[in-house]
């Protein structure tokens, strides 16, 4: 009987799990599954927290529907009568210490018509006619390796990627655009360069899809994100799972591999998926040789932190679920979601919920990074005083520090993590990379690597 040991217990380490004890059953394979999680309880930076009325996720807030892998899965897990779907509305930019809508003809603001582009508020008229150069500026040397802020601004203009683009983006990836490549972010925008001849027109040519997609764009469950992880956790009966167990060490020896335990037992299994952080799985394989490349794979941090109130969310500003903040601006915080508002399902009685984030990118971030709870509290209330005008003190509060454990897809990511699956195929037969570090940040991103893991093992098991 063979052992093939799975070492993270979040959506990919349960992803990859669960498609191998389906195969394992479907074409009795006789595998032994064991998966091992570091902290006591499952699901990574999925974590569900209620207080009072409200639901409050820690990390993750949602996943992206649209991807094809997400809806089939929800239904093999017989989730679909537990879906909620956001609510949509007017995105806001805080920018000249007041709010301006993001145009509702953008995509992560960049714009999808002529109209959209000479409506934008945020834009002034220069700016808005040194973005037209992107209808006859062609391409001769951007790829998908390339830096998207880069592509963005040598087709759109300084101005309308530092209002209105780069703070949305930001928002969306950790990290600085001109540090993040186009094959990591938005692949399609050169695509449609070279097809359409220009990034507005492709856009509008294909702004159908959009619309819809933004339509019910993400999903989540009545009780919160971690409803996904106990239902994995439920179903995988025929697998061994440990809790507030690390692994140590990962020893070859022969074709098998040692295992060493944080609670001192050992174990020998025959394959191994490590996904893990990668500074975690660099810790556990402790090659000297594979430091340097491990070395470019990057961490980002980030502060998140929910007040809830005792008032009505009605408070906001009609149609709205929440703002991203420029530089320009006179507020601290990254972005704020009005969480009441975008997901009904987390304020039982419709009182206002809001959600801040702090990005490690933030110039305060290391001043607040070390302040105690209540003083980050008294921050944030200062950040919704100045941009929402509410002074009441909130009912509840719940901060999450996610310290070096955002991936950031920087220019060296793809031949970093390439680099990385070719040594181990040398060194470490049947050891496989999987998760976020490597393969994607969304939710849904990992769902597939995890499928796609699956196979690989199974690949090398038959």
């Amino acid at each position: 009987m063979k052992t093939v040991l799975v070492v993270g217990g979040g959506i990919t380490g349960l992803s990859t799990m669960y498609y191998l004890q389906k195969e394992n059953r479907e074409r009795s394979l006789g595998l032994r599954l064991v998966l091992a999680e570091a902290n006591d309880y499952l699901g990574g930076k999925i974590h569900t927290v209620t207080k009072d009325e409200f639901i409050m996720e820690t990390g993750a807030d949602s996943i992206v529907a649209r991807n094809k892998n997400v809806l089939p899965f929800v239904k093999e897990l017989n989730l679909e009568g537990e879906l909620v779907y956001n609510a949509t509305g007017t995105s806001y930019i805080h920018t000249q210490n007041k709010l301006l809508e993001i145009p509702k003809d953008s995509v992560f603001g960049i714009p999808m018509t002529l109209e959209a582009l000479f409506t934008s508020e945020l834009v002034s008229t220069r700016g808005k006619l040194e973005a037209l150069k992107d209808l006859f500026r062609t391409n001769t040397h951007f790829t998908k390796e390339s830096s998207i802020g880069e592509f963005l601004e040598y087709y759109l203009g300084k101005e309308i990627v530092e209002k209105q683009i780069a703070p949305v983006l930001a928002g969306v990836y950790s990290g600085n655009i001109y540090s993040l490549t186009m094959g990591s972010t938005l692949p399609y925008l050169l695509d449609y360069k070279e097809k359409y001849g220009s990034i507005i027109r492709g856009l509008g040519i294909n702004k159908e899809s959009f619309q819809s997609a933004a339509n019910k764009k993400f999903i989540s469950f009545k009780k919160g994100l971690s409803t996904i992880i106990n239902r994995l956790e439920e179903v995988l009966t025929d697998v061994t799972i440990l809790k507030g167990i690390a692994v140590t060490k990962v020893k070859k020896e022969e074709n098998q591999y040692n295992i060493q335990f944080s609670n001192g037992e050992k174990q020998v299994v025959d394959t191994v998926v490590l996904a893990t952080p990668h500074d975690v799985t660099q810790r556990i394989i402790n090659r000297e040789e594979l430091n340097p490349v491990f070395g470019k794979l990057k961490n980002s941090s980030n502060i998140t932190l929910y007040l809830s109130y005792d008032i009505p969310d009605e408070e906001l500003p009609e149609d709205g679920t929440g703002f991203i903040v420029a530089g320009d601006s006179n507020i601290v915080c990254n972005a704020c979601t009005w969480t009441s508002r975008k997901w009904k399902h987390t304020s039982k009685n419709s009182q206002l919920l809001l959600r801040l984030f702090y990005k490690k990118t933030n110039p305060a971030y290391e001043r607040l990074n070390a302040l105690s709870e209540e003083a980050l509290v008294d921050e944030a209330r200062k950040d919704i005083e100045r941009s929402l005008g509410i002074t009441s003190r909130p009912k509840s509060y719940e901060v999450t520090k996610w310290t070096n454990a955002m991936p950031v897809y920087s220019l060296d990511h793809k031949q970093a993590v390439e680099t990385l699956n070719r040594d181990l195929a040398d060194l470490y037969p049947n050891m496989y990379l999987a998760g976020c570090s490597y393969y994607g940040v969304g939710i849904a991103a990992c769902m597939a690597n995890g499928e796609e893991t699956a196979e690989r093992v199974l690949h090398s098991i038959e």
